[in-house]
């Protein structure tokens, strides 16, 4: 709780001893406006404003560390809580850094890379990936086994392809990197659902929008969100040349993470195969939600906010003008 409150204080640059009692008096069941009005004297003369920002962090934090303890608990009892995992896991300091570090010990339905694994294919999996020198086809017949699913060399690729691409899609770091990219660097796409042009004419300055992720206002965003929620527009993010062929600037981030360069060797085709269908099949949905979510969030805040000044500001008007 210490940590939590000194975290609070820091952010909001506040003394320590404001944040206790603040939270002290929140945990008792008084509410914010009884505070801010009331128990001035308790907290130093938090106002409104930092009363509710140090509670909505207190929150959040709070969770944090539940789920922080809860991840903890679920890896040591899996046996792979290693002392530099649980000292990542006691750094992260967001909810999206957390369930990241956590991804590979989360427990999941059968994969296709498990079932792959089960099979014995990660021998193979590892030796393409360690050597790419090797041929993937030769390889790829000592492990053929007809009775575990994996009846050809084909079969056995496909295998072995899923094992690194479940692996690369876990690494927390990757991730990370991945995510803030995106955030800087995406554009917002918006296009209107084919055959809805005339139902949906009131959402029709984005039946062909494209803007910068992190520059988006959140009232264009909220109609962008009415719009897909209606059914009349679609969204995607999008970086770089997305034309057929073209090397997505994530597949590149991902090479470079696990040292996969294209140098004519026997399995490197294989390898930038497995690259990009990490990147199209396991993170691009993945984040590109994680992200369009965030916008959301961050947009429905606002709007919440410019709400609440305008009120504030109705009800503070004098009621017959100047008299």
């Amino acid at each position: 709780m210490d940590s939590i409150n000194s975290r609070i204080a820091n952010e909001l640059g506040v003394r320590p001893q404001q944040v206790a009692a603040a939270v002290a008096l929140l945990d008792e069941g008084s509410t914010v406006p009884f505070i801010a009005r009331y128990r001035k004297e308790v907290t130093g003369s938090l106002d409104d404003t930092q009363l509710r920002n140090l509670e909505e962090r207190l929150r959040y934090l709070r969770e944090l560390d539940e789920r922080r303890a809860s991840i903890l608990a679920s890896i040591e009892e899996q046996g792979k809580l290693t002392p530099e995992l649980a000292r990542e896991i006691n750094l992260a300091d967001t909810k999206t850094r957390l369930e990241d570090l956590y991804l590979p010990y989360k427990q999941k339905r059968r994969t296709k890379g498990q079932i792959a694994l089960e099979a014995g294919l990660g021998e193979l999996a590892d030796a393409l990936f360690a050597d790419p020198s090797l041929t993937p086809e030769t390889e790829a017949e000592r492990f053929i086994d007809a009775e575990k699913g994996f009846a050809d060399t084909k079969a056995v690729l496909e295998g072995a392809k899923y094992i690194l691409m479940e692996r690369f899609a876990e690494d927390a770091d990757l991730l990370a990197k991945l995510r803030d990219f995106l955030k800087h660097n995406a554009t917002l796409s918006a296009r209107v659902v084919p055959g809805k042009e005339n139902e949906g004419a009131k959402f029709s300055d984005y039946f062909e929008h494209d803007e910068i992720l992190k520059n988006t206002p959140s009232h264009r965003a909220l109609a962008i969100f009415r719009g897909r929620n209606e059914g009349i527009l679609s969204i995607a993010l999008k970086v770089g040349d997305e034309a057929p062929g073209s090397m997505h600037p994530g597949e590149t981030m991902i090479g470079e993470r696990f040292g996969i360069d294209n140098r004519g060797r026997a399995a490197d085709k294989w390898l930038a195969e497995v690259v990009r269908w990490t990147w199209k099949v396991k993170l691009y949905t993945h984040l590109e939600t994680d992200l369009l979510g965030e916008l959301r969030d961050k947009a429905e805040d606002e709007a919440i906010s410019v709400f609440a000044r305008n009120l504030h500001d109705l009800l503070l008007a004098a009621p017959a003008g100047p008299r």
